[in-house]
């Protein structure tokens, strides 16, 4: 394991305030991701849920509850970082994971990994696995808190971690486990169509093609896991419904994954 020496604590880590963000869209996105963290309750005069922006702007406890809220959330099998750059033109960190792997080999990722002993929570796991596979500093990282469990095609519980980084810092792929670093441009993808995607799956000497959303970004197609990732992202903060599907070709047959 790689110990991260940026930070002393999980205490120490910074939460990004839906109030201090300029860009529309990543304030929307920090205020929906972060009323969901924090599991706020519902108001009992209305069926309305209290934003985060509704937190006093100088209320000190602010970092401290999303913190206690990511903090007390189980533990998941992995966790990855969902990472967009904070800028006028906010884009998306994705990876395409090295062709040796034995899991998920050639495909689009978000940084992250397996949970391990030491880490103590998903934050860190999603901290510390960027930080392996792309030199990502966790102290260049502010936190907007938690999207819902995903689970992986190898039945993996996956918990994504949503953060903002600054734009242009010095990403380096991990040769080992990542071939290439790229960008998704953050507000086209909010609105970018799914294309259907084609997958060729062998098992028992028999050949099946098996159909599901995708995007295009960056000459890589974004599917699967991360895919799912995605549309749960787009779905929390822009409320942007996408049917995610495993569909055998021609007999049209719904897969469970």
């Amino acid at each position: 394991m790689t110990v991260i020496h940026e930070f002393k604590s999980f205490d120490e880590l910074t939460v990004a305030r839906p109030a201090f963000i300029r860009h529309p869209k990543l304030r929307q996105l920090a205020e929906r991701v972060q009323q969901r963290t924090l599991k706020t309750l519902p108001d009992t005069s209305s069926d309305t849920l209290v934003s985060a922006s509704a937190y006093n702007l100088y209320d000190k406890t602010y970092n401290e509850r999303v913190l206690q809220s990511l903090y007390q959330t189980p533990i998941a099998d992995a966790s990855v970082l969902v990472a967009i750059t904070r800028e006028r033109r906010p884009k998306l960190l994705l990876t395409r994971r090295a062709a040796h792997m034995k899991s998920h080999a050639g495909e689009v990722s978000c940084a992250g990994g397996k949970y391990e002993l030491g880490d103590g929570n998903n934050v860190v796991t999603a901290l510390r696995e960027a930080y392996e596979e792309t030199a990502l500093l966790p102290n260049k990282v502010q936190l907007l808190g938690q999207l819902p469990i995903q689970t992986s095609k190898s039945g993996m519980s996956v918990r994504p971690i949503v953060a903002l980084i600054a734009p242009d810092l010095p990403l380096i792929p991990e040769i080992g486990e990542i071939s290439r670093i790229f960008w998704a441009d953050f507000e086209t993808l909010i609105t970018q169509p799914t294309t259907e995607y084609a997958i060729e799956y062998t098992m028992l000497e028999q050949t099946a093609t098996i159909l599901t959303p995708s995007w295009e970004v960056d000459g890589e197609t974004v599917w699967g896991l991360t895919g799912k990732v995605i549309a749960s992202l787009l779905e929390t903060g822009f409320d942007r419904q996408l049917e995610w599907y495993y569909r055998l070709k021609d007999s049209g047959v719904e897969l469970d994954r």
